[in-house]
């Protein structure tokens, strides 16, 4: 395994700990310390820079059924984050890389190599993994181009009351 020297051995992560009513509270989270994990084989170790914060977590949030499983109380918010390899136990990802995956709500998180896309911080700057070359601007684009079927000369109206 390769891996930066002087890691932490605290890892700070966000939990829901109880499900909102109405608008989300501040009581309804919860910042919690654990331990930094350490990458099994095929893992990665990364410190996130950067965490989505979406609006499809909102309704993660409740436990009504739903197309993406809610939230387990007591549990790390998943969703995407970019961040910075600091240890790998993986072929084909090095310490360095940079690496967009969905362990979301946490400083430190062990992602397994395959669920890791390595991303390029000279192409663009890394939040934009996020947005507009994450998932949003992926579901725009198909959304455009392939459902509505888009093209030239057409009009669309974007409003940014939609969410992302």
């Amino acid at each position: 395994m390769t891996d930066s020297p002087a890691l932490p051995a605290v890892n700070r992560e966000w939990h829901l700990v109880t499900r909102p009513v109405g608008w989300p509270k501040p009581e309804d989270f919860a910042l919690v310390e654990a331990e930094v994990p350490t990458p099994g084989d095929g893992q990665v170790l990364v410190r996130n820079l950067f965490v989505s914060v979406d609006p499809y977590m909102r309704g993660r949030m409740s436990a009504a059924k739903s197309y993406a499983a809610p939230y387990e109380l007591g549990e790390v918010m998943q969703g995407g984050a970019v961040g910075e390899v600091v240890a790998s136990n993986a072929e084909g990802i090095a310490v360095g890389d940079h690496v967009l995956h969905f362990l979301g709500w946490r400083e430190y998180a062990a992602v397994d190599a395959e669920n890791a896309v390595k991303v390029d911080p000279q192409a663009a700057p890394l939040s934009t993994y996020l947005g507009v070359l994450g998932m949003t601007g992926l579901t725009a684009y198909a959304g455009l181009l392939r459902v509505a079927a888009f093209k030239e000369g057409d009009s669309v109206f974007v409003s940014g009351a939609a969410g992302a």
